[in-house]
């Protein structure tokens, strides 16, 4: 790598840290081109990405920010995984590494929050936004459909109480 692709390097990582919600590192030692290309694509499912970074410039690209503070993980053969949502990148990661030991999460940050393995594994166990999303809706739609139904309960009554008659008229 010469000094302009090392600069330009340095931007886009400083540009990654800046503007992503999450941020896991993480090491990869001994996992194959096959394994890292299934966890990119992965990733890619959920808007998310995983890139191989060099500690050096990682670290350039870290100084004077509100997230100065992840230089620390960046030490023998580490990555990047980075998403908006700040659910998505720890929930892939965590469990690629749950079926593939040699990926080991070292930690990450969340807006300016510094995150150790255990706050990045209670990230991954929220549920996604689109999730919440769900669930919201849901409770919002419950209590109309119950009210719809105690409404519609008594008509249906008062139409079960005559119909009893018609019968009753009928067989009499």
């Amino acid at each position: 790598m010469d000094r302009a692709q090392k600069v330009e390097m340095v931007e886009a990582l400083s540009g990654t840290f800046a503007n992503a919600g999450v941020v896991v590192v993480a090491h990869y030692s001994g996992l194959t081109v096959a394994e890292l290309s299934q966890l990119r694509s992965s990733m890619r499912e959920v808007d998310a990405h995983f890139k191989v970074t060099k500690n050096r410039l990682a670290k350039l690209a870290l100084n004077d920010t509100a997230k100065s503070g992840l230089s620390d993980f960046f030490k023998g053969p580490t990555a990047i995984a980075y998403s908006d949502d700040p659910i998505a990148a720890p929930k892939m990661v965590a469990k690629f590494a749950k079926d593939n030991e040699k990926l080991v999460i070292l930690g990450g940050m969340m807006g300016e929050t510094l995150l150790d393995v255990d706050g990045v594994k209670a990230l991954a166990e929220l549920p996604s936004l689109d999730e919440l999303r769900g669930k919201l809706v849901g409770m919002i739609s419950t209590p109309a459909t119950r009210i719809a139904g105690v409404l519609a309960a008594p008509g249906g009554q008062v139409a079960r109480v005559i119909n009893a008659y018609a019968q009753k008229g009928e067989a009499a």
